[in-house]
């Protein structure tokens, strides 16, 4: 072999060397940490089934759990602003004896990105007079905004009032 001919292998060499670590860098680049999938709008709508869930619970404390601990409940029958975890709570204990049962009656779902979504629309919530038993229907609107914390979806904020014209 000539030199020269050894000066064209090495070269030759070196740029396939150069071409498949490049490649192998891009190929890691793009194989590292992945970001989750934005989620479907059923998926974002099918969480209010969790919430609602938690209210047959009776217990405030897991309906307090699908809150993110600095959330903001804007509540339906309460004119205080919930902004902690122990406000929650007290809400929930006192709404939870009429044994609410809610049904989404229209909803549109904004997904953000892979983290975030809101959740908006009308919901009736069907409760029960804990003294005589008697139900009645309330009809409502509602905002949830959903954060991705932890893996987890989360409430961050809820607006829930009664329709004024209702």
């Amino acid at each position: 072999m000539t030199r020269r001919s050894i000066s064209k292998r090495a070269a030759v060499v070196t740029a396939t060397t150069v071409l498949a670590l490049g490649t192998l860098g891009t190929v890691a680049a793009t194989a590292g940490p992945q970001h989750d999938a934005k989620p479907t709008k059923k998926q974002i709508a099918a969480l209010f089934d969790g919430w609602n869930a938690a209210l047959q619970t009776g217990d405030p404390k897991k309906v307090a759990d699908r809150y993110a601990p600095d959330a903001v409940l804007l509540p339906t029958v309460s004119n205080k602003i919930r902004t902690d975890r122990a406000e929650i709570v007290d809400y929930f204990e006192h709404f939870l004896p009429n044994k609410p049962v809610g049904k989404k009656i229209e909803t549109i779902v904004n997904v953000l990105d892979s983290n975030s979504a809101i959740d908006t629309g009308i919901y009736e919530f069907t409760l029960t007079a804990p003294d005589t038993g008697a139900k009645r229907v309330v009809e409502a609107r509602y905002t949830y905004e959903y954060e991705k914390r932890g893996g987890k979806w989360l409430i961050v904020n809820h607006h829930s009032s009664a329709m004024p014209e209702g």
